[in-house]
């Protein structure tokens, strides 16, 4: 059978064989019939909360955050649409600041801001970048569970009103994306992501996909971003073709909830035992823009995985590792995925995005990893990875090394699909 993957800005068909392979997808979920119309009714119609017309006084400063370039947020219908609705209340173009949530990712450039939002918005609107590493554009509220500084961006935490954008997926570490993830770690200052994104955090068995509640990792985000004060959230939930099929609007933890839930329902795929191989992608683009962001693929894989199988990743990394980055100089500076761990380990360590490598590092210890992407495959071997020309003859080569009775898993779309085994104690609802 040939499985077109998800890869770049179109599709990988590959051919697998029919008799073993199982392929395993979102289930399908319809558009909204008019994405405009069912935001608007959100807006006035919110969840935990009043229309958001009436957190708007005269003169109120608004900063509505949004996510960047990495993200499949339609922010450049969202965010249009939006600002429409505050001018209709009355709102003037300069009480509201657009911040981009960054996390620790670069800035994005005046290109990419104007792909994300369109030219008019960034020509006619205080549009500005979060600043990660300048603690002088943030603000300090409380302490992090491990003693640091809690900082958030200034512009979020004197806004009068905050509007927080963005897009509910699975995700490998928080459980799922959006709702407080807008704050924390989107517009948090590096000492505060690096916290909770320790090590510690991360090794907890609840910090994984589709788990919130008894998840230290993302019951801090949400402590953090309520520290801030009351925020209006602007989620929406999207299908395998980027489409809008919920809109979940209201008070933050309420509205991200439901939206959460909804999307347990599509994404969660339960599977009756391990698979020898599993191939999965990092959903296309604009995920799989780097190998930084394929973490999040290969930990889908490693779900379901036997012990000493193989992951086959396919993300084509059209912005690189990147090169340069905290992730990629960690990786380079270990001459093996053990090492990395065990400088991890070290006690007092901390490096900016180490959070990716250690769940490099802990996949790479259950299963082999082989990467299909446009990196030259000497930048995959120095991130310690094997490069992978060919996944259907890789695929073929495993299975006859597994002998009679390998299985091949294929994930499509990567981690918008989430496979699990609640034969092993890991059951959909919780």
């Amino acid at each position: 059978m040939t499985v077109p993957l998800a890869y770049g800005r179109g599709w990988l068909p590959v051919t697998f064989p029919d008799d073993a392979t199982t392929v395993i997808e979102l289930r399908p979920t319809p558009p909204l019939m008019d994405e405009h119309a069912a935001v608007l009714a959100a807006l006035e119609a919110p969840l935990g909360a009043a229309p958001l017309r009436e957190w708007l006084t005269p003169g109120c400063r608004i900063c509505i955050l949004f996510t960047d370039i990495t993200r499949a947020t339609p922010n450049h219908r969202l965010i249009p649409w939006l600002l429409a609705y505050l001018e209709g209340a009355g709102v003037q173009r300069d009480q509201v600041t657009l911040l981009c949530q960054l996390g620790t990712h670069r800035p994005c450039t005046r290109e990419e801001l104007e792909y994300l939002l369109t030219p008019e918005v960034v020509a006619n609107w205080k549009v500005l970048n979060h600043e990660p590493f300048n603690h002088d554009a943030c603000v300090a509220l409380g302490t992090t569970s491990t003693g640091v500084p809690a900082w958030i961006n200034r512009h979020c935490v004197e806004a009068d009103v905050r509007i927080i954008t963005g897009f509910i997926e699975p995700h490998f570490f928080a459980g799922f994306s959006g709702g407080p993830k807008g704050i924390m770690p989107g517009v948090a200052h590096v000492d505060t992501v690096m916290s909770n994104h320790g090590a510690q955090n991360l090794g907890n068995p609840r910090a994984s996909f589709g788990h919130c509640e008894g998840n230290p990792v993302w019951e801090e985000m949400l402590e953090i971003a309520q520290r801030v004060g009351p925020s209006f959230l602007l989620n929406v939930t999207l299908n395998d073709r980027k489409e809008i099929t919920g809109v979940f609007a209201g008070e933050l933890a309420t509205a991200h909830r439901a939206g959460r839930e909804t999307v347990r329902q599509s994404a969660m795929q339960r599977v009756d035992d391990f698979f020898d191989v599993v191939v999965t992608t990092n959903s296309g683009f604009p995920l799989d823009q780097n190998l930084y962001q394929g973490v999040k693929g290969m930990s889908a894989a490693a779900r379901i995985v036997r012990p000493g199988g193989t992951i086959i990743l396919a993300a084509e990394c059209s912005d690189g590792i990147p090169t340069g980055s905290p992730y990629d100089l960690l990786l380079r500076e270990e001459s093996s995925i053990a090492g990395v761990l065990a400088r991890l380990a070290t006690p007092g360590f901390s490096r900016p995005e180490q959070w990716q490598a250690q769940l490099q590092g802990v996949i790479q210890s259950k299963a082999r990893v082989l990467v299909h992407s446009s990196l030259p495959d000497d930048l995959l071997r120095r991130a310690h990875l094997e490069p992978c020309p060919d996944i259907g003859e890789a695929v073929r080569t495993a299975l006859q090394r597994c002998g009679p009775g390998a299985r091949v898993a294929v994930l499509p779309l990567g981690p918008l699909t989430i496979p699990y085994l609640q034969s092993h104690g890991d059951p959909p609802h919780r």
